[in-house]
């Protein structure tokens, strides 16, 4: 240890001491390589404190201080350890760095309540100072050897410049992201143990620097993302216990303590609760009214769910279908479970005079009971449109389904045989290459590639089948070639699968056209429903009895389908001003012929009997449409009431006000309904978009607006956006799987909800990643 020097040039003056070019107020001492603050003084390796003193490695014990080597220094109450003070309870970390005989920094924070303490500086892990000419001292990069500025004389240049080059990637040995992003200390030994006698001592302070503002740590916040994460990517409540996912959240965050399957299940139950207000207010502002998705859920038990999804289009025309409820009952196809369950919805969302209609998802035979009973138990609860006629409303993606599932069961032998044959073909590269040989001499000339279906999508079937048609001579010539393959189909079964294929393709392409919509506004399933009627009803008269088997047996499950809904598809279609009541006319005409009138007139009926029950029945007006209703208090609408031609602006034409009034009086002002059919129809456009289109002429329609706004919103198909409508869990019952069915009722619908409900929330905004943060841990 070095001798312990005192300068005799040291001047004192009222507790001053002046040496060399620093100054030191009240307790503070610097003497060459020497630094007292707060009554502790630094030499090299020692460390002088109050009343106790280290020279060399001799103890001298003074006061009620003792101190030996260089290691632990007690001062009445406090021990200095390692860079540490221990006092009364508390651990003060000690900014004390020495460097050979040279002082590096000296910061010793005195144990206070109301003062916030210093943190040890991480930089020096990285950093060497090096003495230069002239009494200036620069540090030293240890990696890159770059040299910053930090001292001249007794002014500090501080340590920020330091964090930038180790944090944001300056230094070129620090260049991997890693290292960039998080440069965390060491932690110093930490006893966990719990039940000890002894006092366990706290562990080191580890910081960690981030490019992220505002990142301290919280708890509830991480809470509430895991509880979404969960949520949105179904994982099991019980993955807070899963030993690797709780290494995996420490490794992340060892601050954050993973709470239990009950805790976890609550803070799931408080994101749904959040995200229900939410979507509370924002009905509270919903201009018109509701129609529902109704889908059915078995479990391997007794019991079932029901699911009531809700359809709108809000104040800015904008289609919206959100999930409101998953409830469980005894028997979920029961028609009295139904009705219940839909009620009940409509009550916990204020909206039992909203209901517009309802979309269920059920098959033909349970049809008329479904209708008839909500028809009856629903009418006495609320006020149903037009008689109720557009109130139940049968899913188009389900009759498409239910048809292309009784085509492929009338061919399903040959189905066997064409997937047995690929099985063979695919099941070594031999095979293979032999039979693309054969299609070589043959000169086939299809580029599809055969290929196995899923047996639950319809539409993977359909490609299957109509590959394989293409190679039926190949198929033939392998079964003379090879005698281990005996299952290429015979020739009246080609002839059967072509006719299946010709008819799966009207089927397949009018999916395609619903599912390219980006807006599946109910007015476009009326152009796929009609030409999908019109080609099964010509069907039927193919000369080839082939054909015409097939189509009878589709066009008598179709048929029904149309006689249930073709009047909401018409009405539907329009409200949309490129095709009104001129593509009914065409249509209809060519699919009832001599009679196209009569069917003609039973729509132009309801569009007029709808239309006036809106001018009778208008909704309450909504917070959002107050203001905008008192505004138009001044100025009546009624279909009877002639506009009023305003005062004379003094302009000396008088008497041609007068003259505009008589007229106003004298002639009939015709209704909305009447305008916009008159009006010419307009151009069909790739871009058009209905709803923007009656968001413009709201002003000019304001009545037929709020017919066409509900209107639109009507569900034809169950299938959301983005979910295949080829697949039959799409439309048909489906099974919650065992897990999902042993948690709470509660629990399941705040997760299927949630879920829904995120997915339409805002992001998250991130962070900025140029601010360097010192997080402790």
């Amino acid at each position: 240890m070095a001798e312990l020097n005192i300068s005799y040039n040291t001047m004192v003056q009222d507790s001053e001491m002046v040496d060399g070019n620093a100054t030191v107020q009240g307790s503070e001492m610097v003497n060459g390589n020497e630094m007292v603050e707060a009554n502790v003084m630094v030499h090299g390796n020692e460390m002088v404190g109050a009343n106790a003193m280290v020279h060399g490695n001799e103890e001298m014990a003074q006061g009620n201080g003792m101190v030996h080597g260089n290691n632990d220094m007690v001062q009445g109450g406090e021990m200095i350890h390692d860079n540490e003070i221990i006092h009364g309870n508390e651990m003060v970390s000690v900014d004390v760095m020495v460097h050979g005989n040279e002082l590096v920094n000296v910061e010793v924070t005195t144990p206070t309540t109301l003062r916030r303490r210093r943190k040890k500086s991480l930089v020096w892990e990285h950093f060497t100072i090096e003495a230069m000419p002239g009494g200036c001292s620069r540090a030293c990069c240890n990696l890159c050897k770059q040299t910053f500025a930090y001292s001249s004389g007794s002014k500090i240049a501080g340590t920020s410049h330091l964090k930038r080059h180790i944090t944001l990637g300056s230094c070129p040995m620090l260049k991997s992201e890693d290292r960039k992003l998080q440069l965390t200390s060491v932690p110093g030994t930490d006893n966990e143990g719990e039940g000890t006698a002894e006092r366990p001592r706290p562990a080191k302070r580890r910081y960690n620097y981030t490019g992220y503002a505002n990142t301290t740590f919280d708890q509830d916040r991480s809470c509430s993302y895991l509880a979404k994460m969960i949520i949105l990517h179904d994982y099991p409540l019980h993955i807070v216990q899963q030993q690797a996912f709780t290494a995996f959240i420490e490794s992340l965050q060892p601050r954050f303590r993973v709470v239990d399957v009950d805790a976890i299940e609550g803070e799931v139950y408080s994101v749904y609760q959040k995200e229900r207000e939410n979507l509370l207010q924002a009905f509270n502002t919903m201009p018109g009214r509701i129609s529902l998705i109704i889908g059915l859920w078995t479990t391997s038990q007794t019991l079932g769910y029901v699911s009531v999804a809700g359809q709108f289009i809000d104040t800015d025309w904008k289609l919206h279908r959100r999930m409101l409820n998953f409830m469980m009952v005894s028997s979920p196809h029961s028609e009295n479970a139904l009705s219940e369950a839909i009620s009940a919805s409509l009550a916990d969302w204020n909206m039992k005079d909203r209901l517009f209609t309802i979309t269920l998802d059920n098959d033909c035979s349970s049809h008329d009971i479904y209708s008839a009973n909500l028809r009856d138990y629903l009418s006495n609860k609320n006020t149903l449109m037009l008689k109720g006629q557009l109130f139940v409303v049968r899913c188009y993606a389900h009759i498409l389904n239910a048809v292309a599932q009784d085509v492929i069961a009338s061919i399903h032998g040959i189905i066997y045989n064409i997937r047995e044959s690929i099985k063979f073909i695919k099941a070594s590269p031999v095979r293979e290459e032999k039979f693309a040989e054969i299609a070589l001499q043959l000169e086939i000339p299809s580029t599809k590639t055969l290929c196995l279906d899923v047996t639950t999508q319809w539409n993977t079937t359909y490609l299957m089948l109509l590959a394989a048609l293409d190679y039926r001579q190949a198929f033939t010539t392998l079964e003379t070639c090879d005698d281990n393959y005996n299952e290429a189909p015979s020739a009246e079964d080609w002839k059967k699968l072509e006719a299946a294929c010709n008819y799966l393709k009207l089927l397949y392409d009018s999916a395609h056209s619903i599912m390219a919509a980006a807006n599946p506004t109910s007015n476009i399933f009326f152009h796929e429903a009609w030409k999908l009627q019109l080609e099964l009803s010509n069907a039927i008269a193919h000369e080839d009895p082939v054909f015409s088997t097939i189509a009878k047996d589709m066009h008598e499950r179709f048929d029904k389908y149309w006689k249930d809904c073709n009047l909401v598809l018409a009405i539907a279609v329009v409200m949309d001003p490129r095709f009104k009541m001129k593509l009914i006319e065409f249509s209809y005409s060519k699919i009832y012929g001599v009679e196209a009138a009569k069917y003609v007139k039973v729509v132009d009926d309801a569009v007029h009997e709808l239309y006036k029950e809106y001018i009778a029945q208008p909704l309450p007006l909504t917070p959002a449409f107050l203001e905008q209703g008192e505004a138009n208090k001044t100025a009546p609408t009624g279909e009877n009431n002639a506009q009023v031609t305003p005062p004379s602006t003094g302009d000396g034409l008088l008497d041609f006000d007068m003259y505009l009034s008589e007229i106003a009086v004298s002639q009939t002002t015709k209704c909305e309904l009447e305008q916009y059919l008159e009006e010419a129809l307009t151009p069909r456009i790739q871009e058009f978009d209905i709803l923007d289109w009656w968001k413009l002429n709201t002003l000019k329609f304001p009545t037929l607006s709020k017919m066409a706004r509900d209107i639109l919103a009507i569900p034809m198909s169950m299938v959301s956006s983005g979910s295949s409508i080829f697949s039959a869990a799409a439309t048909g019952s489906r099974i919650l799987d065992d897990y999902r069915s042993s948690l709470r009722p509660e629990t399941v619908e705040a997760i299927f909800c949630a879920k829904d409900w995120l997915q339409y929330a805002p992001a998250v905004p991130e962070a900025p990643s140029t601010a360097l943060v010192k997080v402790e841990t």
